[in-house]
């Protein structure tokens, strides 16, 4: 895994604005941002986009990752397809956290048709901040992994 944080964000055309706007904020707290686009509004498929950005999660070359979509449920079951993610859909503050102190999660995934600019900004920090506790948690996540990964 690399030594500097770096996040990889991505979405499908449901709102690039938004994704950009996270990527600001995230930057400004010192994650280098890894943007996979895209940067057009012309339709595209959230699996791709899903796949690229777990892709760089699961090969380390990325620490965590943020992913939007329309809803944020297709993007998230494109990323979890990929072996070593576990990525969490989130419209509120306290399960953001809870991904990540209890499921180990490394992908965020936002619906942004359903939180608004300011909501996913806090959902974002909740997701950041938050860190694995280990312990039983740990046997949890385990056993949600594949025996092969």
């Amino acid at each position: 895994m690399t030594a500097s944080k770096r996040i990889a964000i991505s979405s499908d055309h449901a709102d690039i604005p938004l994704r950009q706007t996270i990527a600001n904020h995230v930057a400004s707290q010192g994650w280098e941002v890894v943007d996979i686009g895209p940067t057009t509004p012309e339709s595209t498929d959230y699996p791709v986009h899903g796949k690229a950005a777990a892709d760089l999660v699961a090969s380390g070359d990325c620490q965590l990752g943020i992913l939007l979509c329309g809803t944020g449920q297709g993007i998230m079951m494109a990323a979890n397809k990929v072996p070593g993610i576990r990525c969490g859909i989130c419209s509120d503050t306290f399960s953001a956290a809870m991904i990540r102190q209890h499921n180990d999660a490394n992908m965020l995934s936002l619906g942004a048709r359903v939180v608004g600019k300011g909501l996913a900004l806090a959902i974002v920090d909740a997701f950041l901040n938050a860190e694995f506790e280990g312990g039983r948690h740990a046997t949890r996540v385990d056993m949600i992994e594949p025996a092969n990964s």
